[in-house]
């Protein structure tokens, strides 16, 4: 796997660059807060270079795309968890809602 990444720079790349794109704006955005212009066109020059720093790594046998790919994955079962919790707790307020109800016709 190591050497089709080596092999294939434009693609390495463009997963290095999407994985950082995705864990900055999941792990370093509060509740989606937008920066001024200047400041998020600044943010993403240095997203790209840093990219590049990365890709430079990932040609010389580091392994940063699937060091990277773990990272996502592991967010994105965070997020899938946060939202079966959520829907659980909206089926168990549901639920709870529906006994008070019926327990307070009785009397």
């Amino acid at each position: 796997m190591q050497q089709w990444f080596s092999e294939h720079w434009v693609v390495s790349y463009l997963l290095i660059l999407g994985f950082t794109i995705y864990i900055f704006n999941t792990v370093f955005r509060a509740n989606n807060a937008k920066l001024p212009i200047l400041k998020e066109v600044l943010v993403y020059i240095l997203i790209v270079f840093g990219s590049f720093v990365l890709w430079i790594l990932q040609v010389d046998s580091l392994p940063i795309i699937q060091c990277m790919g773990i990272a996502v994955l592991m967010m994105l079962m965070l997020r899938g968890r946060q939202l079966y919790d959520k829907l659980q707790s909206k089926r168990a307020g549901k639920h709870a809602v529906k006994e008070s109800d019926s327990g307070s016709n009785g009397i």
